[in-house]
């Protein structure tokens, strides 16, 4: 019923209104907690269609002799210009609003080093990455700012739990990526306990793009046609500033956000890849898309306006691991924090001229459109969408799996804690141990709606409510949107022993404490 009443018409009604719905009482607290938060603030009218996409740039190693890939990092403060004709501070890594695209290759190691420039102390995640457990981001491995030795600013005194984490780092650290698994989009973004979400918010995220010969060897579009796609939303200040309701804007002492944004800040203006609606003047060629959700909390369900004729538009290739093992046509594409989904769209369906929205069945405006694509003349395109993409998908594991557990995402709404199976997260309890080498059946439930993500474990889609997953829900992931009830996956744990985290990616929900540790033991 919810998804049917668009913003405007329940705003019209009053929250007393909203709570008087025939709702569910957490649906109906969140309901009406997330309507007076987007009317509490709104952001300077931007023309949309009015810019035009940029693509992050790629970052050069400073060694790439040796067995290595060597990077470095800094993340500075900087300035720039997402509104037109105003400047934004930003929190950057290398002075850039995303940051820059690290291209890897399977097999081959990479190691970053960043230093922390910044006026706070930092974590690296690469979400998605099997690593090890030093340098997986572990919310509580900081890395201090520069020149400074004796941080007193909150929970630098619980310090680190024991269990295979890296510690406190004084200005920089190095994190090594084995990059042994199979080609994917990737991401990596500040992960430092309680303050996450304003962190990736003031734009602290990148893409990391994984590559291995079987997926070169497809004849999938590449060059520029192949395009990374990071989609958030924002709030912004009359003057271009982030408009973003920390309850310490310092991000020093205290963590959360003002009440009204606890179920999560979702802004009313759309970016891609740091610019707001943009267009991008395309071919009438297939071109493929790595989209990423890489907003703090909202979810979009991703159409194209108009559709090609048939149907279909939205051809996915790809998921959060890796490739499917064969493209799934689909009308649109529902997408959660964190998860990323890769698709191929073939612009010679629609005429020449013809001008195609990226749009968001869930937004209403101003979110209900995401960029628009202008259509040029059919040219000679050589890629084909292969019947077959990957050959040897690793098999669904067996559901009679040895161990099954059970993790319930509550609250997060209206004031109510925010919980995974009813505690919050404390740095030095235990909340499960996996044994290497086995793959466990989890089952996720969720009130109302939460995207899970384990750090390290890869997982197969089981079932929905006891219903077959979506289309969608193909191939290996590392996060899953759960809109509500019960989503059971089939996970797995053989490469690193040590501590992990699993936590909700509603990034407000995470530094709410929604979050539980885990621990691969031998």
């Amino acid at each position: 019923m919810t998804d049917k009443l668009s913003r405007r018409s329940l705003l019209r009604m009053g929250l007393g209104g909203v709570t008087g719905l025939a709702l569910p009482a957490t649906v109906a607290t969140a309901v009406a907690a997330r309507l007076a938060l987007e009317a509490a603030h709104t952001s300077p009218s931007v023309d949309r269609f009015a810019v035009p996409l940029t693509i992050p740039p790629v970052l050069t190693p400073y060694d790439a002799a040796g067995p290595t890939d060597i990077y470095e990092i800094r993340q500075v403060t900087a300035e720039a210009e997402i509104l037109p004709g105003l400047r934004t501070p930003v929190w950057t890594y290398g002075g850039v609003y995303p940051g820059p695209t690290i291209e890897a290759r399977r097999g081959r190691p990479v190691s970053v080093r960043h230093r922390n420039e910044l006026p706070v102390p930092t974590v690296v995640h690469l979400h998605g990455g099997v690593t090890p457990p030093d340098s997986d981001g572990y919310p509580l491995d900081l890395v201090l700012p520069r020149g400074v030795h004796d941080w007193q600013g909150h929970h630098l005194g619980a310090g680190p739990p024991p269990g295979g984490t890296a510690g406190v780092a004084h200005g920089e650290r190095t994190y090594h990526y084995p990059n042994d698994q199979a080609a994917a989009t990737l991401w990596y973004h500040d992960h430092r306990f309680d303050f996450t979400g304003p962190s990736v918010y003031r734009g602290l995220a990148g893409f990391y793009l994984l590559r291995d010969e079987a997926e070169e060897s497809l004849p999938l579009p590449r060059g520029r046609r192949e395009i990374p796609l990071m989609i958030q939303d924002r709030f912004f200040n009359e003057d271009g500033t982030f408009f973003y309701p920390s309850l310490d804007p310092t991000l020093v002492e205290r963590p959360g956000v003002q009440a009204l944004f606890a179920d999560g800040v979702r802004g009313d203006t759309i970016l891609v890849n740091g610019k707001p609606w943009p267009f991008l003047t395309v071919d009438g060629a297939r071109y493929r898309f790595r989209v990423l959700n890489g907003s703090n909390a909202r979810a979009y369900r991703l159409r194209l306006d108009p559709p090609p004729p048939g149907g279909g538009g939205l051809v996915q290739i790809g998921s959060d691991a890796g490739l499917l093992p064969r493209p799934i046509p689909l009308d649109e594409v529902y997408i959660g924090p964190g998860e990323r989904y890769d698709v191929i769209v073939d612009f010679s369906r629609y005429s020449a001229g013809s001008r195609v929205v990226l749009a968001n069945g869930d937004g209403d405006e101003p979110t209900a459109q995401v960029m628009r694509f202008d259509v040029g003349s059919r040219v000679t395109d050589d890629s084909v969408i292969p019947e077959t993409l990957v050959a040897d998908l690793e098999p669904m594991p067996p559901i009679d799996a040895p161990t099954t557990r059970s993790f319930v995402f509550t609250g997060g709404q209206g004031g109510i804690p925010a919980t995974i199976n009813y505690r919050t997260f404390q740095a030095d309890r235990l909340d499960a141990s996996v044994p290497l080498g086995e793959t466990e059946i989890w089952s996720i439930k969720v009130d109302p709606e939460h995207p899970f993500h384990p750090h390290l474990g890869h997982f197969r889609i089981l079932d929905r409510n006891g219903e077959p997953p979506e289309p969608q829900d193909s191939g290996w992931k590392d996060t899953v949107q759960i809109r509500a009830g019960v989503v059971r996956v089939a996970i797995r744990f053989n490469t690193y022993t040590g501590r992990y985290v699993l936590h909700c990616h509603n990034l407000e929900h995470g530094d709410m404490m929604m979050m539980a540790n885990y621990e691969v033991i031998p």
